[in-house]
C-alpha cells in the first residue's frame, strides 16, 4: 500500500514540476531581456567579439536551422518564443527522464538480494 502512495506522490510531484517549467518556459520567456547574455556581453566589453569564426560549431547541428536565438523560425514572432521555450524543456524532460530510466534499471537490486542484504544488518 505504501508503494502505491509513494508512487502516486512521485508521480504528482514529476507532473506538478513539469507544469510549472512548462509555464514559465511559455510565458516568462517571451519577458526575457533583448541584451545580450553574459558571455556576449564580455566578449563586446573586451572587444574580442569580432574574432568570432565565420561558420560556428552549432551551425553544424541539423536542428541548427529550426532555432535562432531562442525562438522557432517560421512561425509568427508572437509565438516564436513561447513556442522554442515548450519544445526545449519537454526535449530537456524527456532526455532526463530517459536517463534517470536508464540509471535506475542498471543500478537496481532484484527485491530479493535487498531484502537478504538489509537483513544481515540489522543488529542482533
Amino acid at each position: 500500500m505504501s508503494s502505491n502512495l509513494s508512487r502516486s506522490r512521485n508521480r504528482a510531484f514529476v507532473i506538478a514540476g513539469l507544469g510549472i517549467a512548462l509555464l514559465i518556459a511559455i510565458f516568462l520567456s517571451p519577458l526575457a531581456s533583448k541584451n545580450p547574455d553574459g558571455l556576449d556581453r564580455v566578449s563586446q566589453d573586451l572587444k574580442f567579439d569580432s574574432k568570432e569564426l565565420g561558420e560556428k560549431p552549432a551551425q553544424k547541428l541539423p536542428f541548427y536551422g529550426i532555432f535562432d536565438e531562442y525562438a522557432l523560425r517560421g512561425v509568427p514572432e508572437a509565438i516564436a518564443t513561447p513556442l522554442a521555450g515548450l519544445i526545449g524543456t519537454l526535449a530537456t524532460f524527456g532526455l532526463a527522464w530517459g536517463i534517470g530510466k536508464l540509471v535506475i534499471r542498471g543500478s537496481s537490486l532484484p527485491s530479493t538480494q535487498y531484502d537478504a542484504d538489509s537483513d544481515s544488518d540489522a543488529p542482533d
